[in-house]
């Protein structure tokens, strides 16, 4: 009995609480029927303009265009501003940035990237693309995965360009071409899949032998310049001999105009000019006889020591004919 009082006495109290609360919980009385029906319409009112408001009204940035698609099927392309659609789940709009300047490099990381020349060389190429988005349209829906895309159809066109390129140019010079035509290369591919994507340039950052084989690489280079320089002296040498060559030749008519017209003259200046370019290069003895006064100054000629006066000999007094025999006749 007293375990039943007890149980009664604790009871009492719940049960009140739970008259004096509502059936959600809240303590007072429960309004009526029409009452709750009109708060709860007015609340659902309120979640839908909401859902309108959020929905149909888009603040598309300057640099942004916005797609907009009816039940999924495109409509049109909302310009910069804020710009009025139907709500969704009607209209849906994807904004899209097509100003900024992506770049994808290749390879990722610090990987290598060897690709095969044109003369059967390997060379490690390190490249970057530059990219933005020119029609959002073909961007949205033809492409999947435009990283992807970008950076498939640039591997493909550098390929194909290195292919048809010698080592030396994709090393030296040539890099400017390249990037040139794998430019051109990409844009074309891309175009092909209607992608939207444009092509703002291409740059090759290094272009190097593999490092495997950087030392043989490094002495092919050495021997390869050595060559270059061999030729250059032998041309070099080759046009100063025809040079000169042609000036012997031309002083050799020259001289058989003067021979045509004055032989004899000629014929004795070329031999006094040919024996004095002979005798310039050699020693001369110059000999004078006693008998000669006059002395003839040559630089360089050494005068020989005067001969030795030889003894004059007195002659014998000739005896005096005798007188005639009729002299003093």
């Amino acid at each position: 009995v007293k375990t039943t009082h007890a149980a009664t006495m604790i009871a009492a109290p719940i049960a009140h609480s739970a008259r004096a609360c509502g059936p959600l919980g809240i303590v007072g009385n429960p309004p009526p029927g029409p009452q709750a029906r009109a708060l709860w319409a007015i609340g659902a009112a309120i979640i839908v303009a909401a859902w309108v408001v959020f929905t149909s009204i888009h603040q598309i940035g300057p640099q942004e265009r916005g797609v907009v698609t009816y039940f999924g099927r495109y409509v049109g392309i909302l310009e910069p501003g804020v710009q009025l659609t139907p709500p969704a789940p009607i209209a849906q709009v994807r904004t899209v940035d097509v100003r900024r300047i992506r770049t994808e490099n290749f390879p990722r990381g610090d990987g290598v990237n060897l690709t095969l020349t044109g003369d059967q060389n390997i060379v490690d190429l390190t490249y970057s693309v530059r990219w933005d988005i020119s029609d959002p349209r073909d961007y949205i829906f033809q492409l999947k995965e435009p990283e992807e895309t970008v950076r498939a159809a640039a591997e493909s066109a550098m390929r194909a360009v290195i292919a048809t390129t010698t080592l030396d140019q994709a090393l030296g010079a040539g890099r400017t071409t390249i990037e040139q035509r794998v430019t051109e290369e990409m844009q074309g591919i891309l175009n092909s899949y209607h992608s939207g994507v444009h092509i703002q340039g291409v740059s090759i950052n290094r272009a190097s032998a593999p490092q495997q084989i950087v030392d043989d690489f490094n002495k092919v280079t050495a021997a390869q310049q050595e060559a270059v320089a061999a030729v250059n002296n032998a041309r070099g040498y080759a046009q100063q001999v025809v040079a000169r060559a042609q000036g012997e030749a031309a002083a050799f008519d020259r001289e058989y105009e003067q021979y045509r017209l004055a032989p004899v003259v000629t014929r004795r200046r070329m031999y006094y000019e040919t024996m004095e370019a002979v005798l310039a290069k050699s020693d001369k003895t110059i000999v004078e006889p006693s008998n000669v006064v006059p002395y003839l100054p040559i630089p360089g000629a050494k005068r020989l020591p005067d001969a030795a006066p030889q003894p004059q000999v007195q002659a014998a007094p000739q005896p005096q004919a005798a007188p005639a025999a009729g002299a003093n006749q």
